[in-house]
C-alpha cells in the first residue's frame, strides 16, 4: 500500500469513527502498519485518546464537538494525502515514540500493541 493509499484508508477509519459506524477498538485494528508515518502515527494516537475520553465526551457536550471536528479535521487532511501539521505530530511524539499499532489484526496482536502502549 503506498502512502497517500494509507493515509486515505486512515481518513476512512477515522470518519467511521467519528460517525459512529465502527468502534475505535475496531478501527486501531484496522490501521496499516505504517509506523514511519508520522502522521498515521499521530491520527492513531488521537483515536487512542478519543477513546480514552469517552467518559468526558458523554458528560460535556462542547468537549465532544471540539473533538468530534478535531477528528474531522485529521481525516480531511489525510484524505488528502496530505502531512499532518506540524503542531499536531509534535503533541503526540512528546508522550509515544511510535505507534503501538497492532501487526497481528486479532486479539493478540491487539492486546500486545495495548500493553506496550500501558507500558507494562
Amino acid at each position: 500500500m503506498t502512502k497517500i493509499e494509507s493515509r486515505k484508508k486512515v481518513a476512512e477509519l477515522l470518519r467511521k469513527v467519528r460517525l459512529g459506524e465502527m468502534h475505535v477498538r475496531d478501527a486501531l485494528l484496522s490501521f496499516p502498519d505504517e509506523t514511519d508515518d508520522k502522521s498515521i502515527m499521530a491520527s492513531y494516537h488521537a483515536l487512542v485518546h478519543y477513546e480514552a475520553d469517552e467518559e468526558l465526551r458523554l458528560r460535556d457536550k462542547l468537549y465532544r464537538e471540539e473533538q468530534d471536528d478535531y477528528i474531522e479535521f485529521l481525516s480531511y487532511v489525510m484524505e488528502k494525502g496530505e502531512d499532518l501539521p506540524e503542531n499536531i505530530i509534535k503533541s503526540y511524539e512528546k508522550y509515544y515514540k511510535s505507534a503501538n499499532i497492532p501487526h497481528s489484526k486479532d486479539t493478540k496482536g491487539f492486546l500486545e500493541s495495548f500493553f506496550r502502549f500501558l507500558n507494562i
